[in-house]
């Protein structure tokens, strides 16, 4: 009996340790008590973002007039032509400084400028050349990183010009069961200074982070979760080990209530 009750403990010890283990539904749900915020709040928060433009940025600039002859001398591209090759698309690589080298005009800064407010610049400049310019200006190397427990890490170029912690992790497949959502990590750049920024997925404060638009080359990081931070710790054969024990502790549970 003293037998049967200690193999019963031993099991009971187990299940105990399984069931601890477990998430709860609350654990993986996403932005929880959205309805406490006022719409208004969103609105405003979505409305009012632009990315900025910064060192080592690649920038495509075409201008147009309603004369192309007068336009060409601003253009490093030849508009008429239809362009396949990458390579004849090189735009305008923003230096250390925030300047680039513009034909005719030369030197301009546009470093921390919205695309809104360099296409101003650059069309006022043009303007004393050329009547009535259309300036166009588009990213070509705007990129995000997505490490750690997501089901697809990588590097992911974005085709818009606005991107949120959301819309990059649906991009990388989601975090794993194993994702940290309370703690995702935003590692970025700016004005050459590194900033960090933890942001929690379950809460609808994410909205409001000065990280939930990201920026050129920022990466995110999905930390593992306590689970799996204590499975990499363990043997891997730990979970075959204890499926094993579990069904001799069945056996010999059955063979002594048997034999008694």
């Amino acid at each position: 009996m003293n037998k049967l009750n200690s193999l019963s403990g031993i099991f009971m010890i187990f299940l105990i340790v399984c069931l601890a283990s477990c998430r709860s539904g609350k654990d993986v749900e996403y932005f929880q008590g959205t309805e406490n915020i006022p719409d208004l709040a969103f609105q405003h928060d979505m409305a009012n973002y632009e990315i900025k433009i910064m060192p080592n940025d690649n920038l495509l600039i075409t201008v147009s007039t309603v004369n192309p002859q007068a336009s060409e001398p601003f253009n490093v591209i030849n508009l008429s032509r239809n362009y396949s090759s990458t390579l004849e698309w090189q735009g305008y690589l923003v230096d250390e400084n925030g300047d680039i080298n513009f034909p005719v005009i030369g030197k301009i800064h546009i470093g921390g400028l919205t695309k809104a407010q360099a296409i101003n610049l650059i069309q006022n400049k043009v303007s004393e050349y050329v009547e009535d310019p259309v300036v166009n200006i588009r990213f070509m190397n705007y990129k995000v990183a997505v490490l750690g427990e997501v089901n697809r890490p990588g590097t992911y170029f974005i085709d818009s010009e606005r991107i949120s912690i959301p819309d990059a992790l649906a991009k990388a497949g989601d975090m794993t069961i194993y994702g940290k959502r309370e703690d995702v990590l935003i590692c970025r750049v700016e004005n050459g200074e590194k900033k960090f920024y933890n942001v929690d997925m379950t809460s609808p404060s994410v909205f409001f982070s000065e990280a939930y638009y990201l920026q050129q080359n920022d990466i995110i990081y999905v930390k593992p979760n306590r689970s799996k931070s204590m499975s990499s710790s363990y043997n891997p054969m730990i979970g075959t080990i204890l499926s094993i024990s579990t069904l001799l502790v069945s056996i010999t549970t059955l063979i002594l209530n048997q034999t008694k």
